[in-house]
Formats: structure tokens, C-alpha cells, sequence
């Protein structure tokens, strides 16, 4: 259960290797969280995020998790349930995937929508039905503003964080009244934070592909044109301001805030709200000659 102070006891991560899932769980140890349960595909990444954050003094474990095997997903995410109850799931997985290649491929493009939408529905369907039959516990969707209105730059990546961020509204109305609260992120571009020093050097040193997943903005691939290229690096640039663009500690920060407020929706940093509020309502012919 969670504490005096609204804090979980107790939480399961779905996405074990992201930045912004472990800058959360950082937190939340802070604030008390003593039982972690970090999901993702088994390598020393994962094992290394779980050692960091057992020497923060939690309960720390890892499981085996595939966003892409959702036949797994039942199975996997039950027998943590069995094991007690979980306070609050993070679901934090996605690939950005690369809009050039996968417009060219559309097996790849599926593999983006496959991860990011359909792996996310399966999971968090899952994790909605075990906390529902426990009464209680937070389900945190990370998703992105790049699904609030989807830009020509990444369209595939972006509809899938439409998709994602329209289940998770519908999920959360479904269970309202049942003691389980429902809560959507959408970030803007995440730019990366040096690891703390706790971190040992081989996973700070590498690679996390959750940054991209709460961007709004992503690189056109080399195979693309250089004038394509081109384009799309100058209509990312405005929603890549500072004043618009945010870090995983930052995320963190947002997520623990709307925890306490049992909010439905976060935005991170505040100021997109009324960016994208105003860009929804921009005529298509206008928005296609907009520099976003």
C-alpha cells in the first residue's frame, strides 16, 4: 500500500533499462519504496540498473520481459503479482524506430508499432486487471506529445503514441471507481542526463533507448535524402527550445508530483500543454507548412 505521503511501497517497472523509469525509481526509494521489480530483456544493462538501485537500499529484482511476445505477458506479469501486491506499474518501454528506414521497410515500421502500441495494450491490460483485483495501485503510462498531433518528420513513431495515449485515457475511465488510478505522461523531447556516480561505468557508458521514446523530434536516418534530412532537422527545431524540451530527472520529478495529486494526465514541461493545445487546432493544409 502506499504511505502517509502517497509514495508506493512497492513498484514494477515495464521497461527496466529506461532513464526515465529508473531517474522515477530513484526517487521513489527517496521517498520510501523499499520493493522494485525491474521488467526487461535480460543482459548486464538491466542487471546493472537493478544493482544501482539495491545499493539505494531497496528490494531489488529483475524479470524477464518481451514487449514483442505479448503471449508471454499474462504469465511473466502474474507471477510477479503472486508474489504481493504492487503499489504502482511504470510502463515505460518504446522504440523511436528510424522514420526513414522504416517508411522503407514496413516490417520495421511494424516492429515500432508492434513495441510501442500493441506490446504496451497487452501489458498494461494485464497489470490493469491485477491491480483491479488487488483494489488498489497506480498504473503510469509514459507516453510522448509526438501522438498529440502527428508530424510529418515521424508519423509512424508518432501514431503510435497516439494510439498508446488514447488506450491509456480509455483504460483509465474504464477503471475509474475501482480504487485503480490511471495516469498518462507525456513528455517532450528528453534529453539525456549524465548517470549518477553510482551508476557503475559500463552502463552509464551505454546507450538507453528511453530517451527517444519521450522525444518529439527524431533525427532523419542517413538513408534519407540530404534535402529530406534537412527538412525534418528544421522542423524539429522549434519543439526542441529548452523552454519545451525536459530530462528524465525532470520526468521523474512530474511522475511523482501526479502520483500525489492522483492527476490523470502529465505534461512534461507544463509549458507543452498549451503549445499542443493550440497545434491541434491548426488547419491541416497550415500545420503541413509549419516548421514543427
Amino acid at each position: 500500500m502506499k504511505d502517509a505521503f502517497g509514495a508506493p511501497q512497492s513498484l514494477l517497472v515495464l521497461g527496466g533499462t529506461s532513464e526515465i523509469a529508473l531517474a522515477t525509481a530513484r526517487r521513489l526509494i527517496a521517498l520510501r519504496t523499499r520493493t522494485v521489480r525491474l521488467a526487461g530483456r535480460p543482459g548486464p544493462a538491466l542487471e546493472a540498473a537493478a544493482a544501482e538501485l539495491r545499493a539505494r537500499g531497496a528490494d531489488v529484482r529483475t524479470v524477464g520481459f518481451d514487449a514483442l511476445d505479448a503471449e508471454s505477458h499474462e504469465t511473466a506479469l502474474g507471477e510477479i503479482f503472486a508474489e504481493g501486491d504492487i503499489d504502482m506499474v511504470l510502463l515505460a518501454f518504446g522504440i523511436a524506430g528510424d522514420q526513414g528506414r522504416d517508411e522503407e521497410e514496413p516490417l520495421a515500421a511494424v516492429r515500432v508499432a508492434q513495441t510501442n502500441y500493441t506490446g504496451a495494450v497487452s501489458a498494461g491490460l494485464v497489470c490493469a486487471g491485477a491491480l483491479q483485483a488487488q483494489g488498489h495501485g497506480s498504473l503510469v503510462v509514459l507516453s510522448s506529445v509526438a501522438g498529440e498531433r502527428v508530424r510529418r518528420a515521424d508519423f509512424i513513431y508518432g501514431s503510435s503514441q497516439a494510439g498508446l495515449d488514447a488506450f491509456t485515457q480509455g483504460l483509465g475511465d474504464a477503471l475509474h471507481g475501482t480504487g485503480v488510478h490511471v495516469m498518462v505522461v507525456r513528455p517532450g523531447l528528453v534529453r539525456p542526463e549524465p548517470a549518477p556516480e553510482t551508476v557503475p561505468a559500463a552502463r552509464a557508458a551505454s546507450p538507453s533507448p528511453a530517451p527517444a521514446r519521450g522525444g518529439v523530434a527524431l533525427l532523419a536516418s542517413a538513408r534519407i535524402t540530404a534535402a529530406r534530412s534537412a527538412s525534418a532537422r528544421f522542423a524539429s527545431a522549434p519543439l526542441e527550445a529548452p523552454s519545451l524540451t525536459t530530462t528524465p530527472d525532470a520526468v521523474a520529478e512530474a511522475i511523482v508530483t501526479g502520483l500525489r495529486r492522483r492527476s490523470e494526465t502529465v505534461w512534461v514541461p507544463g509549458s507543452l500543454r498549451a503549445v499542443m493545445s493550440a497545434l491541434r487546432h491548426v488547419p491541416r493544409p497550415l500545420f503541413r507548412r509549419l516548421p514543427l
